[in-house]
């Protein structure tokens, strides 16, 4: 069990990583929360499938594909950039019941994936997007919840009101619940975008909000956590979010002047 508290809000939690054990099987708390999250997106996205045109049985296809490509892309994002640990622990290459899952790198390998897929089955890849990320974001953010039981994704040393109290091997800290601030984000998001596509007005552009909204949210979420992934000193995920808030307004401005000479020909 890990002791984890909240000072200012007088709150002590013991957790425990496993969630059930049946016989000498374990099953993980971070495994539950992905499950969970990727079952209750599932579930949201089948009653929201006329909205874009895309059969449902399409999008599980594409969307079982992506889903494996995306956990290998998260896990090899993870150990390319702790390297030097992994190539010392090859065995542990695969263990991914205590977390090490490096999210852009999941996003990046499936949407590779639902692009080239996309394009197989003549579905276009900007409608598909439009209609998945909120969903996307909702999972993130429960799946962060998965952090809060493996005591990782947390921040520098702070004095504010909502910091967390845990053990370290430097002893006992209070810092940054950086998983909360993401995961708070991340719900947010989701309910974002849901509203924003009711008065969506071209294809692409609920992907490029999520891409500005996430970006903005982990750049900021990211400068304060203390076990970021790094190359030479600069954390990865920084840098990947000022391309993403970067493609995303640049889209955007595209299509919106794309749409205006559009309406201008129409006019005429």
């Amino acid at each position: 069990m890990t002791k984890i508290v909240f000072p200012s809000l007088n709150l002590e939690f013991n957790l425990s990583k496993i969630a059930i054990k049946i016989g000498n099987a374990e099953i993980y708390w971070y495994a539950v929360l992905i499950v969970s999250a990727i079952v209750l997106s599932l579930f949201l996205i089948y009653f929201s499938k006329r909205k874009y045109g895309i059969k449902y049985e399409d999008f599980l296809e594409i969307f079982i594909f992506a889903l494996v490509g995306g956990v290998i892309g998260a896990r090899a994002f993870y150990v390319i950039f702790n390297l030097e640990y992994y190539l010392q622990n090859i065995n542990q290459i695969f263990n991914i019941q205590n977390g090490g899952l490096a999210i852009y790198g999941g996003i990046i390998a499936g949407s590779v994936i639902v692009y080239i897929a996309c394009k197989l089955k003549r579905i276009s890849f900007l409608d598909f997007a439009d209609y998945v990320v909120p969903y996307l974001a909702l999972s993130q953010g429960i799946g962060r919840l998965g952090n809060f039981f493996n005591v990782e994704a947390y921040g520098v040393e702070t004095t504010i009101f909502f910091r967390m109290g845990i053990e370290t091997s430097y002893g006992y800290l209070e810092v940054h619940p950086c998983f909360l601030y993401e995961m708070l984000g991340c719900l947010a998001i989701f309910i974002l975008l849901k509203l924003l596509q009711r008065k969506q007005s071209y294809k692409g552009e609920i992907l490029c909000f999520y891409l500005v909204f996430y970006g903005i949210i982990r750049f900021f979420v990211e400068r304060l956590r203390a076990d970021s992934l790094t190359f030479k000193g600069i954390k990865v995920s920084c840098i990947i979010s000022v391309i993403a808030v970067t493609l995303g307004i640049s889209l955007y401005i595209r299509n919106s002047i794309c749409r205006k000479k559009s309406d201008k020909v129409n006019e005429k």
